[in-house]
């Protein structure tokens, strides 16, 4: 299927073969290497399954790597908000319906990062059973720990409309931003050009404007229910193994969010990042991955 996403500046970065599921008359994109014990890779915002290239290169000679594009994002279809809802819900209800298309029969490992903990972990609750291992890297499944506040730069994007628009719309302020406040490493211009060329133009970039404003914060906001029912049922995942990996420099998802795993979670195996930001893919790959073949040899499908 065509796209027009230009994916030559960094097609060797990302030499997978493409796949596209039908929802609603949108295709939605993912990437499914290799065989074996099946690794689902939920991303978040402004990124996309580019940003799991490393897992996928590195699993996928001994597993089923899958890595999903939210309706939106990457090489999935970029529809307006008239024809695509953007809620949280949606992103749920599109999982669910790759994962019942997939038709798995071994349970699977999750890989959560960002907005994909929250949608991975929807699921998750949903399906105990069908869940194995659990790999978390700087993300939330839960309300904001102790009614702890958004930055003010999100909550600007979240709130300001006329100031959002033109800003993550217009000028892609919100991908463009994060190349430099998501990384502490620095990226090669290789990685820029992959981690934004989905978000090309004015109607490419409306996933990354709607996934902010739908951050729930307060029971008025329309994805608060859906969000308070996963913080609810979160322990309900408490006897599977889980792999934190988190980067202490991340300014949205800092120590709080961690610790607050980490209380939910108390025999997790833990790895922090002293030297890492939200982008921690991006930053230690030659740390995580490593960690997270052990993590999966390490405690086998029952």
């Amino acid at each position: 299927m065509e796209t027009d996403i230009d994916t030559s500046p960094f097609k060797h970065l990302y030499p997978f073969a493409s796949h596209y599921l039908n929802i609603n008359g949108l295709k939605y994109h993912y990437i499914d290497e290799g065989s074996g014990e099946p690794v689902i890779m939920v991303h978040g915002n402004p990124t996309w399954s580019f940003y799991y290239r490393s897992l996928i290169r590195e699993l996928s000679p001994q597993y089923r790597a899958i890595a999903v594009d939210h309706i939106g994002c990457g090489l999935s279809d970029k529809p307006d908000p008239k024809t695509y809802g953007y809620r949280f819900k949606n992103r749920v209800d599109d999982f669910e319906t790759l994962m019942d298309s997939l038709d798995l029969k071994q349970r699977i490992t999750l890989v959560l990062h960002d907005w994909g903990g929250a949608i991975g972990m929807a699921w998750a609750v949903k399906h105990p059973d069908k869940v194995g291992r659990i790999v978390i890297t700087n993300t939330s499944a839960f309300l904001p720990p102790g009614n702890k506040k958004i930055p003010l730069r999100l909550w600007l994007i979240r709130n300001i409309s006329l100031f959002a628009g033109p800003a993550v719309l217009g000028l892609n302020i919100f991908a463009r931003a994060a190349l430099f406040m998501a990384s502490s490493m620095g990226l090669s211009n290789d990685v820029k050009a992959g981690l934004t060329a989905p978000y090309n133009s004015w109607k490419n970039r409306t996933a990354t404007l709607k996934f902010v404003q739908d951050i729930p914060l307060t029971e008025k906001d329309p994805s608060y229910r859906l969000i308070k029912h996963i913080d609810d049922n979160l322990y309900k995942l408490s006897g599977i193994p889980m792999l934190i990996c988190w980067g202490i420099r991340d300014f949205v998802f800092d120590t709080d969010y961690l610790d607050e795993w980490k209380r939910r979670f108390p025999d997790a195996e833990v790895h922090a990042y002293e030297d890492a930001n939200h982008y921690v893919l991006e930053d230690v790959p030659e740390r995580i991955v490593p960690l997270v073949k052990e993590f999966i040899k390490k405690h086998p499908l029952k």
